[in-house]
């Protein structure tokens, strides 16, 4: 294979990568039942020992 075509192969996967990742982490941070977890972890700063 020559650099080129490597180069572009790298790309093309790099970016389907990087799209399912965020994909993913758009879906664990809107599916139901997490903003509760999210409150909780907020207000952790805020907590008096």
């Amino acid at each position: 294979m020559e650099y080129e075509t490597m180069r572009q192969l790298a790309d093309t996967w790099g970016l389907v990568f990087l799209f399912t990742v965020f994909v993913g982490i758009v879906i664990a941070v809107f599916r139901p039942g997490t903003n509760k977890l999210y409150e909780e972890s907020a207000r952790i700063p805020l907590k008096e020992d």
